[in-house]
Parts: structure tokens; C-alpha cells; sequence
């Protein structure tokens, strides 16, 4: 905290507070622009869309935002594109993993996951090599920053 002073110990709360909405607002715009991209940009036509949107108002993000998230993708504004990826390899022990990505470079991304296998002792394999083993169930998100598991216990909790 930052002293005595009551204004700057709400300066430091609420800074605290919009840097975690910015983040999920950044997220929740890639998702907008990923379900515009590949489905359109009618709500009533694109059920991926009407999801993420569904998403977005619970997390109080304001319409503005998401009209101007979903205008960019469908190309009346200048944007970003976000290309969503896949990538599946073996980990130690030949372990199977597969790691979905959503980037806006993907040679950049390619490269780092392409590193983070080998670091690990593993190597990235050819799409499909590894996708049959698995049926998606559902999305695990960690917060890096407040995770106080080491990474042995947090794979065994998913």
C-alpha cells in the first residue's frame, strides 16, 4: 500500500482492479474476433458469436466494446487477425499433449511452443499424431500470477 493517504490506497485497489478487467476484455475480443471469422458476424446466425457475447455481458463488458470487437473482425475496422492453432506433440516419457493457441503471429507462436516442447524433453509431432487419444471436455485457465501450485500438482488436480 502506499501510506496513510486514503486516495492513494484506492488509487492502488482500483489499478489493481482495471488491469483484471482489461485483461479479461482483451481475451474476450479475441474470442469475438475468432467466432466473427469463422462464422460471420450476425449473433442470430452464429452461435459461437452469441456465446462469446453471452460471456462478454457477464463479465460486464461494455456493449461498445463488444460492437467495436466485432466490427474489427468482420473488417470494417482496422484490426488484428487472430488465427487459432493447434499443435500436438509427446512431453517426457512420451506423454501426449496438445496445446490450442489463438495468436496473432503464428510463426512467432510456432516457435515458442516449438521451444517450450523442447525445454520440456518433448517434441512437437504431426497434427492428428496425438488428437485421437483425447475428447474435449473443457478449458482449463491458470492465473500465472496468483498460482501458488507447482506445476507437478496443478496437472494432477486437471
Amino acid at each position: 500500500m502506499s501510506g496513510h493517504s486514503k486516495f492513494a490506497n484506492i488509487k492502488h485497489k482500483k489499478e489493481k482492479n482495471d488491469a483484471a478487467k482489461g485483461k479479461i476484455f482483451t481475451v474476450i475480443g479475441r474470442e469475438i474476433a475468432v467466432a466473427v471469422k469463422e462464422g460471420g458476424s450476425d449473433p442470430n446466425n452464429n452461435s459461437k458469436l452469441r456465446d462469446v457475447i453471452a460471456k462478454a455481458k457477464a463479465n460486464n463488458v461494455p456493449n461498445d466494446t463488444i460492437e467495436r470487437g466485432i466490427k474489427k473482425a468482420a473488417g470494417d475496422l482496422s484490426a488484428v487477425n487472430y488465427e487459432q492453432n493447434v499443435y500436438e506433440g509427446y512431453g517426457p516419457s512420451g506423454v501426449a499433449i496438445i496445446v490450442e493457441t489463438l495468436t496473432d503471429n503464428k510463426n512467432r507462436t510456432a516457435a515458442n511452443v516449438r521451444a517450450a516442447f523442447t525445454k520440456g524433453g518433448g517434441n512437437i509431432g504431426a497434427q492428428g499424431c496425438v488428437s485421437y487419444m483425447f475428447d474435449k471436455r473443457g478449458l482449463i485457465v491458470v492465473d500465472k500470477e496468483e498460482c501458488d501450485i507447482d506445476a507437478d500438482e496443478l496437472m494432477m488436480l486437471a
